[in-house]
């Protein structure tokens, strides 16, 4: 269990060591970071009986020397000054300091000085600064995410702040690792070139000690790529279990709130869908709607039966067996209703949406859109669904992102008409959004291959799966970072459009890849790492990015994105 284990091994080694009763001090980050690892009864298991955060705690004075402080925080200056405060009036009887990544001297040496009191038993360095939330998926959930679509001129403060994060993230994953890795990037992306580039110069320059790990097999590969050289896929309506939650009601940190819903029982309204505690999503997770209804009802028929056995309760005997296994049938009930809930609500949406006719449209968009005089077939597909009262303007929006996307340079016509129509359906529709897509993830400042049209041995692979049949019409879409993984375990990832940073270069097929999407994941791209890695292709991917996308998440950042650039006279 590659992330989930390695943030685990960090949070036993600064809880496990300190006897007696703790109380464990994270910030806004860590947080993320400690409850997607780590659930609250295993926290009380190792005498951890008071969660705070850092800011809280600071404006509190109350002493509680009884107890010792274990702080795990990002090394930012404000949580350095956090610290000092509290080291100056120590409020716990002993101070245990961890943080996420590496310190600066100045920093070390600001918080010597401040422990007069001589109340700091340790500070160490625990490389957890990313939110592992599968084993082979990380987001770094960072602030301000549009921010990469924007020229360095507009903001250059936040632009370095949000490249400052994501290097400090990629560097924890590979001491978590610990290993160097061989860099590249996309070439067409100017963030992402400068984070690859940043990012070699801490393991290759400023920090080489630390990630001098002596090892002689094949280095890792690094690779920084751009969401914008696929915005098909955050735009896409999703069928597979975990993205369609994703999609529909919305994850953080492997939590679903759904206070929105109805009336629901107080330890339903917010419920944490993880792989690791949760053996039926872990089984299903990736599986398709149609079959996740079939295996719930299942899962019912299974509780109905355990229920039933439990009604039968005659002897003592009986009665003791049902309190031991009382704890086990309650964590079977709330599982029940959380994914019996959670289907019931997203049928309801695909319903009142119309989701299934919308996706059809979307998916043939995607995948089907190269034939001869297609743009006039699929102008007439979207124009029907916009004039559809039934359609949101959400998925209205979509649908003319999508054929955008597609038909930018042949139906430039339809286009316009299908820009006016959008205009006069939706009037929430902000004017020229489209266009501002066009201009971020147009054709021309795509490198990969978006749509398969170009390459033989792409033309030859969809006709072979359109006579295999695809498994699913509304699942027949692959992220282009599926077609990235199949170049890389085919050494034919192209120097040109991938270049190395530096005179570091592969040797031979690496056998471990993390790739990092600036701009963000989807649970549809961890789907196709997680299945490519159970194919046991000799290689292990390994995926994150700088938050983890919906529809309506990459929306909201290009609207942001839009709204800076028309107010910054820095862009042209």
């Amino acid at each position: 269990m590659v992330l989930v284990s390695a943030v685990r091994d960090y949070i036993n080694r600064m809880l496990q060591d300190i006897s007696g009763m703790k109380v464990l001090i994270l910030d806004s980050h860590t947080v993320s970071i400690v409850s997607v690892a780590y659930s609250q009864s295993e926290l009380l298991q190792k005498e951890v009986f008071l969660v705070e955060l850092v800011d809280s705690i600071s404006k509190s004075n109350e002493s509680m020397s009884h107890l010792k402080a274990v702080f795990f925080l990002r090394p930012t200056s404000e949580n350095i000054q956090h610290l000092r405060r509290q080291l100056a009036s120590p409020r716990f009887g002993e101070y245990h300091l961890f943080v996420s990544n590496m310190l600066k001297d100045t920093q070390i040496h600001i918080l010597a000085d401040s422990d007069e009191q001589e109340v700091v038993q340790q500070v160490q360095e625990f490389y957890a600064d990313f939110v592992a939330i599968d084993t082979y998926h990380f987001a770094l959930n960072v602030p301000s995410n549009h921010i990469y679509m924007l020229p360095a001129v507009v903001d250059p403060s936040n632009l370095q702040h949000f490249c400052d994060r994501v290097v400090d993230g990629i560097a924890a994953i590979f001491l978590a690792l610990k290993r160097r890795p061989i860099i590249r990037y996309q070439r067409t992306s100017d963030i992402a070139k400068r984070i690859a580039q940043e990012t070699a110069k801490l393991m290759y320059q400023q920090e080489s000690g630390l990630f001098d790990f002596r090892r002689t097999e094949i280095s890792p590969l690094l690779l920084v790529v751009d969401r914008r050289d696929d915005p098909v896929t955050p735009l896409l309506n999703q069928w597979t279990y975990q993205a369609m939650v994703h999609e529909l009601i919305g994850i953080q940190d492997n939590k679903v709130d759904l206070r929105n819903i109805g009336k629901l029982p107080q330890d339903q309204q917010e419920v944490v869908l993880s792989s690791e505690q949760d053996a039926f999503f872990k089984a299903n997770m990736y599986e398709n709607f149609g079959d996740i209804g079939m295996n719930i009802k299942q899962l019912v028929d299974e509780f109905q039966q355990i229920a039933k056995s439990n009604q039968n309760i005659q002897t003592i005997e009986d009665m003791a067996k049902f309190v031991d296994n009382y704890p086990e049938y309650r964590k079977m009930q709330g599982n029940v209703s959380k994914h019996v809930t959670l289907v019931t609500e997203m049928s309801k949406i695909v319903e009142e949406r119309k989701l299934m006719l919308v996706s059809q449209t979307e998916q043939d968009l995607a995948c089907n859109g190269g034939q001869v005089a297609a743009f006039e077939v699929f102008s007439k597909a979207v124009t029907n669904l916009l004039s559809n009262e039934r359609i949101s303007d959400i998925d209205r929006l979509r649908l003319v992102m999508l054929y955008a996307l597609r038909y930018e340079k042949e139906s430039p016509v339809q286009l316009m008409q299908l820009f006016n129509k959008l205009a006069s359906q939706s009037p929430k529709y902000k004017p020229g959004l489209v266009q501002f897509l066009l201009k971020q993830a147009g054709v021309d400042k795509r490198t990969g291959d978006l749509y398969g049209n170009w390459d033989l041995l792409n033309i030859a692979r969809n006709m072979a799966r359109g006579l295999k049949g695809v498994e699913n019409v509304y699942t027949q879409h692959q992220p282009l970072l599926f077609q990235t993984m199949e170049s890389i375990s085919k050494g034919r990832l192209k120097d040109v459009d991938y270049p190395f940073v530096g005179n570091h270069f592969q040797q031979g097929r690496p056998q471990e890849v993390v790739i990092f999407i600036v701009g963000g994941t989807t649970y549809e791209e961890s789907r196709s790492v997680a299945l490519l890695n159970a194919s046991n292709s000799g290689i292990r991917f390994i995926l994150g990015g700088s938050v983890v996308l919906n529809s309506k998440r990459f929306l909201k950042d290009l609207e942001e994105a839009q709204r800076i650039a028309r107010s910054s006279p820095a862009v042209v």
